[in-house]
């Protein structure tokens, strides 16, 4: 009987949690940061043992719902649900493992793209001066930075997990990175926190992008 009583909180939580992950990426659908089937969205549902609520591969993120959310275990199979994981699923892992995060968000915006293929010999680029910033977790001033590294992408999943655990280990203080030529990743301690610094980070990258351009008319 208390297994069968577990297991039913754990069914709750998720139907719950699934509701809150479809209107999330259903709204940066409709802002066109994760356009037809890109992007890919997580939380936490247990620690002990890790449990993820997760959208589900090749879903059309403006008419998502919560049927296409999956829930993971820590090696990222499937334990509720019929569907595909996302195949980015182990870098949600890593990035809830490593930065104790209870949300996982990643967009696909044409300006995270085109940033991250500028700087993206660079490593990364800072971020300073802009009052949008204290919207991230812990930033109190404009006046501090933030670095947001840029690493390349690959197809290997479990490699590239390593390579995101590595990158958040040297840069402590991140609050996101990007994947060159593919898109944002960032986090929060909940769904609510990781959706602001969603919006944060898409407002900084177009202001960014756009004074960019502006610097090189001529």
């Amino acid at each position: 009987m208390p297994e069968m009583e577990n297991k039913t909180g754990t069914d709750s939580s998720l139907m719950e949690t699934a509701a809150v992950i479809a209107e999330i990426a259903r709204g940066f659908y409709q802002r066109g940061w994760v356009l037809g089937t890109s992007g890919n969205f997580s939380a936490v549902l247990s620690r002990q043992p890790l449990r993820l609520a997760i959208t589900s591969s090749g879903i059309d993120k403006g008419l998502i719902d919560a049927t296409n959310i999956l829930e993971v275990d820590g090696a990222g199979l499937v334990v509720s649900g019929t569907a595909r994981a996302s195949a980015e699923t182990l870098l949600h892992i890593e990035i809830a493992r490593r930065r104790g995060a209870g949300a996982v968000l990643h967009t696909h915006s044409i300006w995270s793209n085109i940033l991250s293929e500028a700087f993206g010999p660079r490593g990364g680029f800072e971020i300073s001066g802009y009052e949008m910033l204290k919207g991230l977790e812990g930033i109190q001033s404009h006046d501090e930075s933030e670095w947001l590294p840029i690493l390349e992408n690959a197809q290997d999943m479990a490699a590239l997990s390593g390579v995101v655990g590595e990158t958040l280990d040297r840069s402590p203080g991140c609050h996101g990175f990007l994947l060159r030529r593919h898109g944002l990743y960032t986090w929060g301690r909940d769904l609510a926190e990781a959706k602001r610094h969603v919006e944060i980070f898409e407002f900084l990258l177009e202001v960014i992008g756009r004074t960019h351009d502006l610097n090189h008319v001529g």
